[in-house]
């Protein structure tokens, strides 16, 4: 039999497990899971009572009746409705979810990388002026010692 040098399904396994993507994209879940129970409460709690205040008290009540009559609800109901009222909460829980994520988390984080690049870049720039002022100083005294050679040997 011959010898493989690919590692194996369970090494394999073990590497993808123990890189940091890994770790940080598991605890991201677990921190939009319990986020999206915050959202879920204020939409519920108050988003759909200032909606209440024009109309229901709950947005999953808004309805339209496609073909009628509509009468009942649940397992009782008659005709075909829209629930367009439950759309509406839904959508209104993603765009509450999506500001947030933005303005509490990309927005920030993207500042701070960019004042980080900006930080390594003008790091980058001090050194590479130090590296010229350096070589510069060198060819200077390089210059200069030449000079020094040349008159040198003019003298008797």
């Amino acid at each position: 039999m011959s010898e493989k040098n690919e590692p194996s399904v369970w090494q394999g396994f073990k590497a993808f497990l123990m890189r940091g993507n890994v770790i940080d994209l598991a605890v991201a879940v677990v921190i939009g899971a319990a986020f999206t129970n915050i959202v879920n409460s204020v939409v519920k709690g108050v988003i759909n009572p200032l909606i209440g205040a024009f109309g229901t008290q709950s947005l999953d009540s808004y309805s339209s009746c496609l073909k009628g009559p509509c009468t009942g609800t649940g397992d009782s109901a008659t005709g075909v409705r829209i629930l367009w009222g439950s759309v509406l909460g839904a959508t209104l829980t993603f765009l509450i979810t999506a500001a947030v994520v933005y303005f509490l988390m990309v927005l920030p984080m993207s500042k701070y990388l960019a004042k980080m690049e900006a930080r390594r870049k003008a790091k980058e720039s001090t050194q590479e002026v130090m590296e010229v002022s350096e070589l510069e100083v060198l060819k200077e005294i390089r210059d200069a010692l030449v000079a020094q050679r040349g008159s040198g040997h003019d003298r008797p």
